[in-house]
């Protein structure tokens, strides 16, 4: 009898939040383009191994997208494969900075997401609203990780 019911309370407890692993963003190129030609890629909140919001975005620009990615600076390419730590969002001037610290060796860097389009070597949120939306569910679930997928 104790062992159904510790079993059935840890059910309980693994379906609570605080026992769910974080939530962290992924950043997927698509298949699809802006009207310019740039590539579309996808911000996606990741909880628990489902999509619980997603943004469009820009890493940069259609020009770009064959440069190195990991170790020219200033090259305006999309950001490296690999995990980012995610810092919380901050005003910038007149826009929101969410900054990003590669945890792998490159010599990139100053990159994070803000609202800019188009974008040269960052993760660009064009719509406003948008980023704020994304701000918000980074505050809300306390996302500190990013991962560039593709």
């Amino acid at each position: 009898m104790k062992r159904v019911l510790l079993a059935a309370l840890l059910s309980l407890a693994c379906g609570h939040a605080a026992w769910a692993a974080p939530a962290n963003l992924q950043l997927k190129r698509t298949g699809s383009t802006y009207a310019n030609g740039d590539p579309i890629w996808q911000l996606q909140l990741i909880e628990a191994g489902r999509v619980i919001q997603s943004w469009k975005a820009v890493a940069s620009a259609k020009a770009h997208q064959n440069l190195d990615r990991r170790w020219s600076p200033g090259n305006g390419s999309p950001l490296p494969k690999g995990n980012y730590r995610l810092g919380q969002p901050e005003p910038w001037g007149q826009d929101l900075w969410m900054q990003l610290d590669p945890l792998f060796p490159t010599s990139r860097s100053a990159l994070g997401i803000h609202n800019c389009y188009p974008g040269v070597g960052c993760i660009c949120i064009p719509d406003r609203q948008q980023l704020e939306d994304l701000a918000n569910a980074v505050r809300r679930y306390n996302v500190d990780q990013l991962k560039v997928v593709n």
